[in-house]
């Protein structure tokens, strides 16, 4: 999507959809589809949950379009905000084992983001601390430090106020950091 699309046409678009023109929510689809389906697919990691909230993602834009305001955010962000939320209510929907991130990548980048790659029995003491750690916890630690979600987020997907969820990631973090210095 170009930039003179989105500045020229997304609004325009938006405005149109407002109004239930389907020329237009066609046009919109096909000029921000990609983009959104990226950030839905990141965040969802699977591709059927992903096109299944992509297309929850449009029916909102379509039932919604009229709140859009120009003057609060660019087309594109209000689309993105739209999107997001989408795919963050359906990881909460999701069953709370499939939230839980155990590559190694993952672990690696909670053990400290300065070292490119742990040993392997580094690796093996911080899958034992994570476990250590409360599912919802856990969870939160693993989305935040890996996957870039913010506390309003998390709080979002769990249904906690945002400042829980700070505590949450405090605490995980200080029990993590105790347990890797004892070494499990």
């Amino acid at each position: 999507m170009s930039h003179t699309m989105e500045l020229a046409d997304l609004g325009g678009l938006l405005r149109q959809v407002a109004a239930q023109d389907r020329h237009a929510f066609k046009s919109l689809y096909s000029a921000t589809s990609a983009k959104l389906f990226g950030i839905i697919l990141r965040i969802l990691k699977d591709r059927d949950l992903a096109s299944d909230a992509l297309q929850e993602t449009y029916i909102k834009v379509w039932q919604n379009a009229g709140t859009y305001d120009a003057g609060q955010s660019r087309p594109v962000t209000w689309l993105v905000a739209v999107a997001r939320n989408t795919a963050i209510d359906a990881l909460r929907r999701r069953a709370p084992s499939r939230l839980v991130v155990e590559d190694e990548d993952a672990l690696e980048q909670i053990a400290d983001p300065l070292v490119s790659r742990l040993d392997p029995a580094d690796r093996q003491t911080l899958r034992g601390c994570l476990k250590e750690l409360d599912d919802v916890q856990r969870r939160c630690v693993i989305l935040a430090y890996c996957d870039g979600y913010s506390r309003a987020e998390l709080g979002q997907a769990t249904g906690r106020p945002e400042a829980t969820v700070k505590t949450w990631l405090r605490r995980g973090l200080q029990r993590l950091k105790a347990c890797m210095e004892r070494g499990l």
